[in-house]
């Protein structure tokens, strides 16, 4: 909005010109959206707090968990708050693919909310039915999978790292693949938020990286340098990550160890369903699985824990995402925390590194 407001004035005072580059609005995005959280943090704990909206812990989970019964959940709703406002104020906000974004955002986030509702106002343990959550994601999903090729046309190939010229075409078959790389990175980061800022920081890591490469695929000079397909528009999805951001840092200050407040599904599943939307938009699919190699490891865990389980009686983890195995392997929480941010940062340094290993 404020590029609208503001640009236009540069003619009378030059100082206006800067709303024209994105890399200025990314950074105020970030800014914008981490002062948000950090001014209205805690108070919104406190309001969590008043209304009960208090986290209840699985009798299952490691015991020394037991001691964060009573901590104030559903912090995503900040973070949201705080990333729509900053991506409305910074963003081009006509630009198709930023209100695509937003609204995924938002309905993710009504699935999110209403599982939070359930399970801790309604004291139901298992909250939203597991089917019916994976009803309203991929229906959510294919929707937008609709608009992005039908009305937006978006082209149908992929970028395979390494390879400049190779760039297979799934025709009608990515429609599928959007619905499974959104539901999937959605559903990862969900199983992946169980520590202190465990989530947290990967997130951070991993929609620095998709900025990078939104910039880069939003601009014509670069994305021909480099080789990796230009999308129209798509730079304005770096102003929408860095929203994420900086509202995820915000966050942070209040989650790190011992946490104030949890995010809650609010807050999970919309990040990794956004995620994968910028990871499509920018024609970067395949490198998720690298730059979210945490998030594909914990999910990964989850499901050789479950198959492992029911076809041999035995189980492959003392505990399973796999977080919980190193904290039943004596590891202290905040090693465990601090030792999977280090494997995302370096995870997101290899992936930018494809853009010239081409």
């Amino acid at each position: 909005m404020l590029y609208y407001l503001l640009y236009p004035l540069h003619t009378e005072f030059i100082g206006f010109n800067v709303f024209r580059y994105i890399t200025f609005r990314m950074l105020m995005a970030l800014f914008t959206a981490m002062i948000i959280y950090l001014v209205f943090g805690r108070p919104f704990i406190r309001l969590l707090s008043r209304f009960q909206f208090l986290q209840a812990i699985r009798d299952c989970g490691p015991s020394t968990h037991l001691e964060k019964i009573g901590t104030p959940t559903m912090g995503g709703v900040l973070i949201w708050i705080s990333v729509l406002i900053s991506s409305f104020l910074w963003t081009k906000f006509d630009e198709p693919l930023v209100y695509i974004g937003l609204s995924v955002i938002v309905c993710f986030s009504l699935i999110g909310f209403l599982d939070d509702y359930l399970k801790v106002i309604l004291k139901n343990p298992k909250g939203l039915a597991g089917r019916w959550k994976l009803v309203l994601q991929v229906g959510f999903s294919l929707i937008a999978a609709i608009i992005v090729f039908q009305f937006i046309g978006l082209s149908t190939t992929m970028s395979v790292p390494f390879f400049k010229l190779f760039r297979p075409d799934l025709g009608n078959y990515y429609i599928p693949f959007f619905v499974l790389v959104m539901v999937g990175a959605s559903n990862a980061i969900n199983i992946t938020d169980g520590l202190d800022g465990l989530v947290t920081v990967p997130a951070i890591v991993s929609f620095f990286a998709y900025a990078v490469f939104a910039y880069f695929v939003g601009h014509a000079h670069i994305a021909g340098y480099l080789g990796i397909e230009y999308v129209t528009g798509s730079g304005e999805l770096a102003i929408v990550s860095c929203a994420v951001i900086g509202a995820s840092i915000g966050f942070l200050w209040f989650n790190t160890h011992p946490a104030s407040i949890f995010m809650g599904d609010v807050g999970s599943l919309p990040l990794g369903a956004l995620l994968g939307y910028i990871a499509i938009i920018t024609k970067q699919e395949i490198l998720l699985v690298l730059i979210g190699g945490v998030f594909v490891v914990e999910a990964l865990s989850v499901m050789m824990q479950v198959a492992s389980f029911k076809l041999t009686g035995k189980r492959i983890f003392k505990m399973a995402p796999l977080h919980h195995h190193f904290e039943l392997k004596g590891w202290a929480e905040p090693k465990v925390i601090v030792r999977f941010w280090i494997v995302s940062i370096v995870l997101a340094l290899l992936s930018l590194m494809t853009l010239k290993l081409r």
